[in-house]
């Protein structure tokens, strides 16, 4: 298997993970310095979210992304800057009055959910391509067709590359209609995002399905959560794929071992090696997605 696979390193999440590992990422200089971390380890492309640092939830804040963004590009490091743009889909709802938000909706429309994409301009940034009921309780992720075109266009215009996050079958279907409107620009990117509840599952004939699904010309990756991260490295390299690791989708190295981002990025690297291919350098990386300069 004599081919380039490029590592994203999803450093941080907006999960309740903070009070389980004293070792993910919260201030936008820890988040900065994990990232760093991770690309000397061999990530291609690190995957930014951003924390409150005062609660360590997920936050939208632009000066946040600012601070992440700008201590990673005055480093000594070559990476490609992956930020999401899936925060602002949050709807909380209370179960026997629906009509009602309850604590913990933000809500935003497509655009609104892209001004540090627009001021950052980092090489790639998110798209979740559906809705979906994360988790337990009455939490429903928003992106409807009417926002998904909408935010679409946006990173177009920008000039930003598009990582299209695909949570379920209908997702994917979504994705590929906006590359056949032009909305998305060839060859498109798809992350297909496997165990998130309730989505696709995290098992090898559903993963299999869903690649079977993409364009020949796609160029993709896929992950799943806990203790499934690395099972899920294999499996995406076997079915053509590339991969991503982090503290995002995993705390744990081993059983009862907390992980760092760069330990994970580096035993994602020896699995990619011992598979008889290699990981493609940030400058590969680029080549791959025909990033543009900046």
């Amino acid at each position: 298997m004599n081919r380039k696979v490029m590592i994203t390193c999803a450093l941080t999440g907006a999960g309740d993970t903070v009070g389980r590992s004293e070792l993910v990422p919260v201030t936008p200089e820890q988040i900065a310095e994990s990232g760093i971390a991770a690309a000397r380890a061999g990530a291609t492309i690190i995957h930014i979210h951003v924390r409150d640092p005062q609660t360590g939830k997920g936050s939208r804040e632009v000066a946040y992304y600012r601070e992440v963004v700008e201590r990673v590009r005055a480093a000594d490091v070559d990476v490609i800057i992956n930020t999401t743009a899936g925060m602002g889909g949050d709807l909380v709802l209370d179960p026997h009055n629906p009509t009602t938000f309850v604590e913990g909706t933000d809500l935003v429309s497509g655009v609104d959910r892209l001004p540090h994409v627009e001021e950052l301009l980092p090489d790639i940034c998110t798209l979740d391509c559906g809705s979906l009921n994360f988790g337990e309780g009455s939490l429903v992720y928003v992106s409807t067709p009417d926002m998904l075109r909408e935010g679409a266009k946006k990173i177009q215009e920008l000039g930003v590359r598009c990582e299209m996050e695909i949570f379920d079958t209908g997702h994917l279907w979504f994705a590929k209609q906006l590359v056949e409107e032009g909305l998305i620009d060839a060859p498109a990117m798809y992350q297909l995002c496997m165990g998130i509840p309730y989505g696709a599952p995290a098992d090898p004939l559903t993963l299999a399905a869903m690649v079977a699904q993409l364009p020949p010309d796609a160029v993709w990756a896929s992950f799943a959560l806990g203790p499934m991260q690395m099972p899920w490295v294999a499996q995406s390299i076997l079915l053509g794929g590339h991969v991503r690791v982090g503290l995002e989708d995993n705390l744990y190295l081993s059983k009862g071992v907390k992980a760092t981002n760069a330990q994970l990025v580096e035993r994602a690297r020896t699995i990619v090696e011992s598979m008889g291919a290699s990981v493609a350098t940030p400058d590969e990386g680029r080549e791959i997605l025909a990033l543009k300069p900046r």
